[in-house]
């Protein structure tokens, strides 16, 4: 294991992840609602890319201790996105029901960010991306793993928050996998398919669209959207690594919404966010299929 490509790996994480904080506040806002532009306190969020690069906190608020925290509801701007979906998963009934419910909008279960700390999305990137480059090695497709791993972090936390998945982030997600493999593929040294992996995107997107149609209430489009990169991602390494990592995220979101159940924090219809499970359940699929490559 080259310890160079796993701090080099460690440091990528690090500086995306020190990113999302604000990018997350931006983008987690109520379906329809414009993504924000000004900090709680209201001060603009100015920077590189239009204020969406920098620290979590505005100059101001950080020289100015006791800044609320953020709110819910948004400052408007720009759209960010009128198709993005909500995420329901029913807890108890997860797998049963494609791991979806309708859940009760009025009361949403709290997703799994939705009380971390600050530091935890910076950490689970960083960790990610090791734990990615240790199961690569220095093979071309590391550098696709390791440039979409900060945008599912960041996907993961909206949802988690607000429980949706805004276009601006899966559409270009899962363009940017098609884009990043594709150069992996022309590349010696690749451990995967990159036509494989378009048949996997289409494969994944078509059942969740196909959930979606049965069920439009119980699944959000965002997902849809969302299995489009995630099956690009999985079907590199095959179809056997597309089906574990797609199952993996209905059981991931089984086990979470039974375990609210049995602490009495949600009922069986109680809607909770599902890209993050899906997105964990990718990250499995993907270091299985990368140590087998």
């Amino acid at each position: 294991m080259d310890a160079a490509l796993l701090a080099l790996a460690a440091v990528w994480g690090a500086v995306t992840g020190l990113l999302i904080p604000r990018a997350a506040y931006r983008f987690a806002v109520e379906p329809e609602e414009p993504w924000r532009t000004a900090c709680p306190a209201g001060h603009p969020l100015t920077g590189p890319v239009r204020g969406w690069l920098g620290p979590a906190r505005c100059a101001p608020c950080a020289a100015a201790p006791g800044t609320p925290a953020a709110p819910r509801t948004g400052t408007p701007a720009t759209t960010a996105g009128t198709d993005a979906g909500r995420s329901a998963a029913g807890p108890a009934s997860a797998l049963a029901e494609a791991g979806r419910s309708t859940g009760d909008p009025a009361a949403p279960a709290p997703g799994p960010s939705a009380y971390a700390p600050g530091v935890l999305a910076p950490l689970v990137t960083v960790a990610a991306c090791v734990a990615l480059a240790a199961a690569t090695g220095a093979r071309p497709e590391l550098i696709g793993w390791l440039a979409l791993a900060p945008v599912a972090v960041l996907l993961a936390v909206v949802d988690g928050r607000v429980h949706r998945l805004p276009d601006p982030l899966t559409l270009p997600l899962a363009a940017a996998a098609v884009l990043l493999l594709g150069g992996a593929a022309l590349l010696p040294g690749h451990a995967g398919s990159w036509s494989s992996g378009l048949l996997g995107g289409l494969a994944l997107g078509g059942f969740y669209l196909l959930l979606f149609l049965i069920n439009p209430n119980g699944m959000g489009f965002g997902d849809v959207k969302l299995a489009l990169a995630l099956g690009v991602a999985l079907g590199w390494y095959g179809w056997t690594v597309l089906f574990v990592g797609g199952f993996a995220g209905f059981l991931f979101g089984a086990a979470y919404g039974l375990g609210l159940v049995v602490l009495r924090r949600a009922g069986r219809r109680t809607g909770i966010p599902f890209g993050p499970f899906m997105i964990g359940g990718a990250l499995t699929g993907l270091l299985l299929g990368a140590l087998a490559g």
